[in-house]
């Protein structure tokens, strides 16, 4: 292969770091990439804030596939193209979704009223499977969801106690979900 032609092993050596969980790289690449999808989604009706948590969504999204192999690059711009499309699509899945959920707010009576058709439709196995598998999670994740199904916290107040934005909160309350879901169907 001629020296000039793509990949290069200087490329190639970045890419092996950061599949390798390599900091530095993996900081040197989140940098570099962050404000150009901070201003897209700024210009794009988007905070800061939700800029943030759609960009840490995208990275890791972006880092599993390195990890696993399906990230190929054609060139070496390839991999912060990547990076700012898995964020544009995450950002445009996010305004679809939010333009499509109307809030309606419900008496003190009508939310019991969920809460206990909830309980009902439960599956009493499904319901030992996530107790059994809630105990996997790291600390914060089950500090999270115990705050926030079982003591009915809000975001807002679970935010303040690690000291995170209202989006960073929603955003790992959401991580840990997944996880506890990736467990449930191991």
């Amino acid at each position: 292969m001629p020296a000039d032609s793509f990949p290069n092993s200087k490329f190639l050596q970045q890419l092996e770091a950061i599949k390798n969980n390599s900091e530095p790289h993996l900081r040197e690449l989140y940098r570099y990439n962050y404000k150009t999808v901070e201003k897209y989604v700024v210009q794009n009706s988007g905070t800061a804030d939700e800029a943030k948590d759609i960009f840490q969504e995208a990275f890791i999204a972006v880092w599993r596939n390195i990890q696993l192999e399906k990230f190929i690059p054609q060139t070496e711009n390839s991999l912060n193209a990547y990076i700012f499309q898995v964020s544009k699509n995450k950002w445009i899945s996010y305004l679809r979704s939010a333009m499509h959920k109307k809030t309606i707010g419900l008496s003190g009576q009508e939310e019991k009223e969920m809460e206990v058709e909830e309980i009902n439709v439960a599956d009493k196995d499904q319901l030992d499977a996530i107790a059994e598998n809630i105990h996997k999670l790291g600390d914060n994740c089950r500090e999270i969801l115990k705050r926030f199904y079982y003591n009915k916290e809000s975001l807002r107040a679970i935010a303040a106690i690690f000291n995170w934005t209202e989006a960073t909160a929603r955003n790992n309350k959401y991580r840990c979900i997944e996880k506890l879901r990736n467990l449930l169907k191991n």
